[in-house]
């Protein structure tokens, strides 16, 4: 009769085998005759060498089997093996909160390239309204009626602001976020500066000291006029250059701006461990910024003035951009502001806080990178 067996391993897997075993019926009794005996039959006994060939093919099935047997359990093994990697299906996130988006940082760029420019033709529009020293002096400030005139303390300032701005442009240099931080900054120049335009135009302050010395007057000389607002350009404003000689830009100072501004975006994208390095570009902007009373080249309004318009207007566009539950809440006031549809558009797909990190600006060469890569894991398996 037929008869199958199974081989399994002891995993979950189960291949099997099946094996035929042919076994022949036990030897039927022989006839009985009436008499009681039974009838003999003559039977050929079996030689040893039949015996022989039978055990040899017993062995050579057994050696199958057991080699079916490997064969399947090295099947399971490896089975076994592949059922390690599982798959988890995990949801789709977004693939960058942060994207560069270089684009909207050239649009900044142009809005504050062409806010500068407004600027030094607001300068030299109120130039020419300007009320001459001998009809209209100075203003009384407080200050001044306490602190003596310094003449190289504006110098300070300018210095300063130089240096100020050249070390944020070198840690700007290094940050991995640097499109959306430059975007911000620009945003930022352009907004203050726009505001001064106002407030320069709308009211025409005399001059803080009879020390100045202003350029004179071109009235309807439209040719002059354009070569002032180029050298005024070419010099940026500064002193230092000899391209400010024009007088009524007081209200506010743009000098504190530039001081306080500056040293806002040191402070905001520097890391906690370098409280030192915060320390120093504070003491530059606040001597800068008490320099310019000082040397009495503003009125303390101008200076008070630009210091709240700066730091405020810093203030509400971080709160906004790292509060993103704010930008969509119903009460929120601070969406009120006329740049709420710039902002909106410069941080639309900037989900969450930039990051303070600092990375090389430029890739490094292959070979740098492997090195680097065997440094980093000599160092793990430290």
């Amino acid at each position: 009769m037929a008869a199958s067996e199974l081989i399994q391993d002891s995993d979950d897997i189960r291949p099997h085998l099946e094996v035929n075993v042919t076994t022949t019926d036990p030897e039927t009794p022989p006839p009985i005759i009436a008499n009681g005996n039974p009838v003999c039959h003559a039977s050929s006994p079996s030689s040893p060498a039949d015996g022989k060939k039978t055990a040899q093919e017993g062995n050579k099935m057994l050696r199958s089997i057991l080699k079916q047997n490997q064969l399947i359990q090295s099947l399971s093994s490896r089975l076994q093996r592949r059922c390690d990697y599982v798959k988890i299906a995990v949801s789709e996130e977004c693939a960058d909160h942060l994207p560069a988006e270089w684009w909207k940082t050239g649009v900044a760029l142009l809005y504050s390239v062409f806010i500068l420019f407004f600027t030094t033709v607001i300068i030299t529009v109120i130039h020419e309204r300007v009320p001459d020293k001998s009809v209209s002096p100075p203003l009384p400030d407080k200050f001044f009626d306490y602190v003596d005139r310094v003449p190289w303390a504006f110098t300070v300032t300018e210095v300063n602001g130089l240096i100020l701005c050249g070390l944020w442009l070198v840690q700007l240099f290094f940050l991995k976020h640097k499109a959306i931080i430059v975007r911000r900054c620009f945003f930022m120049i352009g907004t203050l500066y726009l505001y001064r335009c106002v407030t320069m135009y709308i009211t025409t302050l005399p001059v803080p000291g009879k020390h100045m010395v202003c350029a004179p007057k071109l009235y309807n000389d439209s040719t002059g006029k354009i070569w002032r607002i180029l050298s005024l350009i070419s010099g940026g404003g500064l002193s230092l250059t000899g391209s400010q000689l024009m007088c009524g830009d007081f209200l506010y100072s743009g000098h504190t701006v530039m001081c306080t501004l500056s040293y806002l975006f040191i402070q905001e994208y520097s890391p906690r461990w370098m409280w030192w390095y915060r320390w120093i570009c504070w003491c530059l902007s606040a001597s800068g910024v008490l320099c310019i009373l000082i040397g009495h080249e503003h009125y303390s309004i101008d200076v008070v003035i630009a210091y709240f318009a700066t730091t405020r207007t810093f203030w509400w566009y971080h709160t906004m951009a790292n509060t993103h539950t704010l930008r969509q809440a119903p009460n929120n006031f601070l969406s009120r502001t006329w740049w709420n549809p710039i902002f909106n558009f410069l941080e639309k797909n900037v989900r969450t806080t930039v990051p303070v990190v600092f990375s090389w600006p430029v890739a490094l060469p292959s070979s740098c990178r492997q090195r680097y890569r065997i440094v980093e894991g000599g160092r793990s398996e430290d």
